[in-house]
């Protein structure tokens, strides 16, 4: 079932992209901007945000537990900056709510957008989410792009198409099909009133997939904008980039046992197949993961027919790998052109080999506590 959610996404992603009309009203809005040891990059993040507020708005940055001068660059770029010190709970859910509080106590505006502290988003998008959101009552992610660094290796290239097609192809193909798309945790806006019937403050590691579930949940699955980018750079380091990855997929699979379950049981009680179109869709696993799955249970299932056991095991899995294998032969053109070569192919078994320790330490050893992504420039760090 996975990798038949997977072919349909990426079928309905292929057609270009046409632009869509934008909505008339616009809302009162308020940034939410939180921000972990981020002195280095606050100032850009902020000045790129500043020319798309309207008088009134307000650019909120949440300086969460840093030890650097990320509140005063902030301040200085202009920015209203708040302070939170609390080492016993960390994660971005708590600067989130933290800033939303700080928010509150003053008249909310009617739309809350959030961008981390090392993304760009531009005046434009920001506008156009800010828009759909009001306009749909609904949580509106943009395209979350994650471009590679200056000479990447070809390992960091394949990462990258991974994550274009995650965070861009897959929810592009979800939109079409009406189906709704998760919180990437960037760039995306949220009627303020509907924060009011979900919690923001938990340290989980993936955080933002867990806020557009329980948005789902209470009623308001999250709709996709492609028009609208967020733009980020993968981590250089090899160190840092397995950290973020150990961080997306460890809180990923955690979330899929109760969510999962839960959505189907909501989405059938109320007669509601987006949910379950959601359920489906936080079931595919990242592209090397789904990957390594289908392989192992391909290997499994031909041990099984070699010992006496019927085929129909052995079909199934042949032919979910065929089709995994054809999902992946209709993204690369589509999304991975002008960033994936045939060399590039080359450092696919190291890929593997780091997904499969990845893998490894969740089944023995989980992560649970959320660790920030080192930057580009910076030394090792014990955040």
């Amino acid at each position: 079932m996975p990798v038949l959610v997977l072919t349909a996404q990426v079928a309905a992603s292929l057609p270009s992209l046409r632009p869509s009309r934008l909505p008339a009203r616009r809302p009162s809005l308020a940034v939410l901007v939180p921000a972990h040891d981020e002195a280095g990059l606050i100032a850009g993040t902020v000045a790129a945000l500043r020319p798309g507020l309207a008088p009134g708005d307000r650019l909120l940055v949440v300086a969460d537990n840093c030890r650097d001068a990320t509140a005063a660059a902030a301040r200085a770029a202009g920015a209203e900056v708040v302070e939170r010190h609390d080492p016993s709970r960390r994660g971005k859910g708590y600067a989130l709510d933290f800033g939303f509080r700080h928010l509150a106590r003053s008249a909310l505006p009617e739309t809350l957008v959030v961008v981390d502290a090392d993304c760009t988003l531009a005046p434009a998008c920001l506008d156009r989410i800010a828009r759909l959101s009001a306009a749909l009552d609904a949580p509106v992610q943009a395209a979350y792009r994650l471009e590679p660094p200056p000479q990447a290796s070809s390992a960091l290239r394949l990462a990258t198409f991974a994550t274009v097609l995650k965070q861009i192809g897959r929810p592009l193909g979800s939109s079409r099909l009406g189906w709704p798309c998760g919180i990437s945790g960037t760039g995306f806006a949220v009627p303020t009133r509907l924060l009011g019937t979900v919690g923001l403050a938990n340290g989980h590691l993936a955080e933002d997939l867990k806020l557009g579930l329980d948005l789902a949940l209470a009623g308001h699955p999250p709709r996709f904008c492609p028009e609208a980018e967020v733009v980020s750079v993968l981590p250089a380091g090899a160190a840092a980039r397995r950290a973020q990855q150990t961080r997306w997929e460890h809180g990923h699979l955690s979330l899929i046992p109760p969510y999962a379950a839960a959505l189907i049981r909501a989405g059938l009680h109320r007669g509601d197949a987006r949910l379950v179109a959601m359920a489906l869709d936080l079931c595919v696993l990242p592209l090397v993961t789904l990957g390594l799955a289908e392989a192992g249970l391909l290997v499994a299932a031909l041990a099984w027919w070699a010992l006496g056991g019927g085929s129909v095991p052995l079909l199934i899995a042949g032919t979910s790998l065929a089709l995994l294998l054809l999902a992946f032969g209709l993204a690369v053109p589509r999304w991975g052109r002008g960033l994936l070569g045939w060399r590039d192919a080359l450092a696919l078994p190291g890929l593997v080999a780091g997904k499969t320790g990845i893998l490894a330490r969740f089944a023995v050893r989980r992560q649970s506590e959320w660790v920030r992504t080192e930057r580009a420039g910076e030394g090792p760090s014990a955040r």
